[in-house]
């Protein structure tokens, strides 16, 4: 018994030292190349001019805009409807 447990054991471990060579180089790739579509301006640290068309107006609008935001909460809506009606009248149109 003890024979065919270790036998069964190194037929089962056989299949973790394949190597894979062919996929090992890929590794990652598939990764940095969404990372790569995800960035808008990946030049965007080397600029040296880094508010390029935004004025002061609309710098310090966009500022107070984002400050306010976090004065009042956002109203919560109720987006699942179970067992309402959407027309308001209580009927579920099945007339």
């Amino acid at each position: 018994m003890n024979k065919l447990a270790i036998a069964l054991l190194l037929v089962l471990t056989a299949g973790c030292s394949t190597m894979t060579p062919q996929y090992d180089t890929k590794f990652g790739d598939a990764v940095r190349a969404a990372k790569l579509k995800m960035t808008i301006n990946p030049d965007a640290g080397k600029n040296p001019d880094q508010v390029a068309g935004m004025d002061g107006k609309a710098a310090r609008e966009t500022m107070n805009l984002y400050h306010d935001s976090f004065k009042s909460p956002s109203p919560v809506v109720n987006v699942i409807n179970i067992g309402g009606s959407l027309s308001g009248n209580g009927s579920s149109g099945n007339q």
